[in-house]
C-alpha cells in the first residue's frame, strides 16, 4: 500500500486507496452502460458487434490507465456518446464513408488533438470559438442523440411522398416531404422502449448507482415475455467476439480503409470536414468535463485551469490529462471503435471521493472484467439500448442553460448550431450553420474584427463543402 501512496500522492490529496476504489466502482457503474449502446451504434454501420464490443473495452481500459497512470487524475474514458452517433449517422450514412475509412478519419483526428494539446494552436482555437457555440454544440448533440433513441425505440414512424428521391455516395435520400410523427403502438417494441425510459428515468431521479445500466438489463429482461429480446441469440463461443476483433483491429489501414480514401481526392474535402467535426466536438467536450469537474472539486488548481488556453506541454496535470484523452482516441481507432473521450459521469466518481489516478486504475480493472459478458451483447434489443440514448440526450441538453437565449445575437448561432443537428440529422450540418450565422451576426453588428481567422477558416471549409455535395448531386463533379 506505501507504494500505492507513494505513486498516486494519496495523502497529498487527502484520499485513501479504499475511497479510490469506492470512487472507481461509482465510476464505472456510471458509465458502464456503453460497452452495451456503442456495439449497437456502430454495428449499423456494418460493423461486427462482437468486435465493437471488445475494442470498446479495450479502448475504454486503456485510455483510463494512461489517464491514471500518467497525468494521476480520477477520470476515466470510452467511445464517446455523440461522437458514435457522428460516426455512424454523418461520417458513415451522410458522407458515404465506409466504416474503415471513418476509422481512419477518427484515427488522423487524435494525431490532430495530440499536436494541439503539445502546442498553441488548442489556445487559439479555445479562445476562437465564442462560448455560446461551445455549449451549443454540447446541447445540440444532446438532441440529435434523443432523436436518434426516440427512433432506434420506434417511437416515431415517418411519412414520406413515394417517388422522389437522391443519391449521394451511393446512399438513397428523399427530398420530399417526410413528416416523423409518434408511432400507433401497433407492436410491442415502441412500448419496450417507453418502459424502458421510464424505469431509467424512476431510477435517476432515486439516484441508484449504475441507474442506464439497470435500466437497459431490466428493459432487455422485460422484453423476453414480449418476444423481443431473443434469448436464442446468444452466443457461448467466447472467442467469438475476438475473431470479430481481427476484422476491426488496424482496419482503418486495410484497402477498405486508406486503400480506398487515399486515392479518392473528390472525397478529401469531406474527410476534413468531418475530422474537424471529431476534433472540434471531442476537444470542447473533454476540456469542458475537466473544467466542470476539475473547479468544483479541486482536481485542477488555477494553473491547470490556465494551462489549457497557455499550451505548457506536460507542465500541469490537466496538460497531461488532456494528451492521454489524445492518445486514447487514436489507440481505440486503430482496435475499431469511434472516438474514445473523457467521461463527464467520472463527476460521479469524484463525488464519491475519488481524487487520484487509483480511481481510474480501479475503474478500468471493472472493464476489463466485463469481457465475460460478451456472450450476451448481442441479445441485447435496440429498445433496451434506445432509452440510454434518450436519457443521455437529457443530460447533454444541461449546456443549454450557458447561453442567454435573451439576447438575439447569441441566440441565432446557438439555435442554428444545436436545433439543425437533429432536423438536419448532421452534427456537421448543425456545427456549418453555428458558425455560418456567428459571422452573419458579427458583420450586422459592424464586428468583423472581432471574428478570429479560425472561424472564417472553417466556415469557408463548410461553404465549400454545401457547394461540392450540390456539385455532385447535379451530376457536375
Amino acid at each position: 500500500m506505501n507504494k500505492l501512496e507513494n505513486f498516486f500522492k494519496l495523502k497529498e490529496n487527502g484520499t485513501t486507496w479504499s475511497k479510490e476504489l469506492v470512487a472507481g466502482a461509482t465510476t464505472f457503474f456510471a458509465m458502464v452502460y456503453i460497452i452495451f449502446v456503442n456495439p449497437a451504434m456502430l454495428e449499423q454501420t456494418g460493423m461486427p458487434i462482437g468486435g465493437v464490443f471488445l475494442a470498446t473495452i479495450f479502448a475504454t481500459v486503456i485510455g483510463t490507465l494512461v489517464m491514471g497512470l500518467f497525468a494521476n487524475v480520477p477520470y476515466a474514458l470510452a467511445p464517446g456518446m455523440g461522437l458514435n452517433a457522428f460516426f455512424t449517422y454523418t461520417v458513415c450514412f451522410g458522407f458515404g464513408f465506409s466504416w474503415q475509412e471513418a476509422l481512419l478519419l477518427v484515427f488522423v483526428c487524435g494525431l490532430i488533438n495530440i499536436v494541439i494539446t503539445v502546442t498553441k494552436v488548442r489556445k487559439a482555437i479555445i479562445r476562437a470559438i465564442p462560448k455560446s457555440l461551445q455549449h451549443a454544440i454540447g446541447g445540440g448533440i444532446g438532441l440529435f442523440i434523443a432523436y436518434i433513441g426516440f427512433k432506434n425505440a420506434g417511437l416515431l414512424k415517418f411519412t414520406a411522398d413515394p417517388g422522389h428521391w437522391t443519391e449521394s455516395f451511393g446512399t438513397a435520400f428523399i427530398d420530399s416531404g417526410v413528416v416523423p410523427a409518434l408511432t400507433d403502438f401497433n407492436t410491442l417494441v415502441p412500448v419496450l422502449g417507453i418502459i424502458g425510459i421510464v424505469i431509467m428515468v424512476v431510477l435517476l431521479l432515486l439516484k441508484v448507482r449504475g441507474a442506464i445500466l439497470i435500466g437497459i438489463i431490466v428493459t432487455a429482461i422485460i422484453g423476453i415475455p414480449m418476444g423481443i429480446t431473443n434469448l436464442k441469440g446468444i452466443n457461448f463461443d467466447i472467442a467469438a467476439p475476438f475473431r470479430d476483433l481481427g476484422d476491426t483491429f488496424l482496419a482503418a489501414f486495410g484497402p477498405k480503409g486508406l486503400g480506398t480514401l487515399i486515392g479518392d481526392v473528390k472525397r478529401w474535402p469531406m474527410a476534413l470536414l468531418a475530422i474537424f467535426a471529431f476534433s472540434l466536438t471531442d476537444t470542447f467536450d473533454t476540456i469542458g468535463t475537466f473544467i466542470g469537474t476539475g473547479r468544483r472539486s479541486g482536481i485542477f488548481t488555477d494553473e491547470d485551469l490556465l494551462a489549457v488556453e497557455d499550451g505548457k506541454g506536460f507542465a500541469t496535470k490537466m496538460e497531461k490529462a488532456l494528451f492521454a484523452d489524445s492518445i486514447a482516441t487514436s489507440i481505440g481507432a486503430l482496435l475499431g471503435t469511434s472516438n474514445t473521450t473523457t467521461y463527464v459521469e467520472s463527476a460521479a466518481g469524484i463525488e464519491a471521493g475519488g481524487r487520484t489516478g487509483l480511481t481510474s486504475v480501479f475503474t478500468a480493472v471493472l472493464f476489463l472484467l466485463c469481457i465475460v459478458i460478451s456472450p450476451i451483447v448481442g441479445v441485447i434489443p435496440a429498445a433496451a439500448t434506445a432509452p440510454a440514448l434518450v436519457i443521455v440526450g437529457v443530460m447533454m441538453l444541461a449546456s443549454f442553460k450557458d447561453i442567454n437565449w435573451s439576447d438575439f445575437s447569441e441566440a441565432i448561432p446557438a439555435f442554428f448550431a444545436s436545433v439543425l443537428m437533429a432536423l438536419a440529422y448532421n452534427i456537421s450540418i448543425g456545427i456549418a450553420f453555428g458558425f455560418i450565422f456567428y459571422i452573419v451576426v458579427k458583420l450586422c453588428k459592424k464586428e468583423a474584427k472581432d471574428i478570429h481567422p479560425i472561424v472564417w477558416g472553417s466556415s469557408g471549409l463548410f461553404v465549400i463543402y454545401f457547394v461540392f455535395n450540390a456539385l455532385n448531386v447535379i451530376g457536375v463533379i
